[in-house]
């Protein structure tokens, strides 16, 4: 209900009233959001369901998954020297290697934006830190809490949402490694710096909705986590999080760009972007925003029925 008021706000953004704006486009504008509207209200309706049954059923276990994602978080590491400290080493020294490549050893530069190559690099590589994780934990839950899933009574639909939790103490950390970083450089807090609520949500929900999917599947098919892997080392170069967009030669060609602005991570990396450098608010790309939202109702539709039509073979399975 939230996601589909949230969607009825950001399309009343779009079909308000601007005077100084083509009034055919305004006219095109308005009948894109009221079809928007239809659109979602009668998703809305049809899959009630879905859309709010296991988020109930999440909200009621709240404490269980609290618990568990704070005991997953500790665990992790059990039996090394460092214990938990591995899960900030790694993702940091990465940071470093990259900076050094792109920084000194290419000496990448960042154009027109003016600011130092570590700090776009940051912004854009924490949450993709915080995506990789969570949707490989979230795919490896019912493998990993296998012994709960052949528990007749345990609600085993807390187990991708208590990896994706236990993902974002991790990224908390990020969140404010960055922001220190920031401000070593210069760059002080503001009121944009809210929107990193916004966005860590949209990466929570993104990848909630594919955990469901891909948890469910891996179990009957084990080379998901190989594709999995594939995929992000591919996708962390076609997401713009070592290369500058607006310096690159692919913004003469315009489909292109949107071919990988079709890439949800695409939103959310020039989302933290817009938080830490270009001072953009989420509802100034409307269009780009709606999609968003869009794609991710559909991975948690899909998911969650994936979720629900393979559950009862779980327990047989593992």
């Amino acid at each position: 209900m939230v996601t589909l008021v949230a969607l009825i706000m950001m399309v009343i953004l779009v079909v308000h009233h601007n005077p100084l704006a083509d009034p055919h486009e305004e006219n095109v504008k308005k009948i894109i959001a009221c079809v928007v509207i239809v659109a979602a209200m009668l998703v809305f309706y049809r899959f009630y369901d879905r859309l709010v049954t296991l988020p109930v059923e999440l909200w009621q276990s709240r404490k269980l998954i609290w618990k568990l994602a704070k005991n997953d978080f500790k665990t992790r590491y059990a039996g090394s020297y460092l214990g938990i400290v591995w899960a900030f080493i790694q993702p940091v020294i990465t940071i470093l290697v990259y900076w050094f490549v792109f920084s000194v050893g290419f000496r990448s530069g960042t154009g027109d934006l003016g600011v130092p190559f570590v700090l776009y690099l940051v912004a854009g590589i924490v949450p993709w830190f915080f995506f990789q994780d969570a949707l490989i934990g979230g795919t490896n839950s019912l493998l990993e809490y296998n012994y709960l899933v052949k528990k007749v009574v345990f609600n085993i639909s807390v187990l991708p949402v208590v990896k994706i939790i236990s993902a974002m103490f991790v990224h908390a950390f990020f969140v404010l490694f960055t922001i220190i970083l920031y401000v070593a450089y210069g760059k002080f807090p503001d009121i944009y710096y809210l929107q990193i609520i916004y966005y860590s949500g949209c990466v929570f929900l993104l990848v909630l909705g594919l955990s469901y999917a891909t948890s469910a599947i891996v179990i009957f098919f084990r080379d998901l986590t190989q594709i999995i892997n594939i995929v992000l080392q591919v996708g962390v170069w076609l997401t713009p999080i070592m290369w500058i967009v607006e310096n690159s030669p692919l913004q003469g060609h315009p489909i292109i760009m949107k071919i990988l602005k079709l890439n949800p991570m695409y939103y959310i990396v020039s989302g933290y972007r817009d938080t830490f450098l270009m001072k953009n608010w989420f509802w100034e790309h409307t269009g780009w925003t709606v999609y968003f939202w869009v794609f991710t109702i559909l991975c948690f539709l899909f998911g969650s029925w994936v979720f629900k039509r393979l559950r009862i073979h779980f327990a047989d399975v593992l």
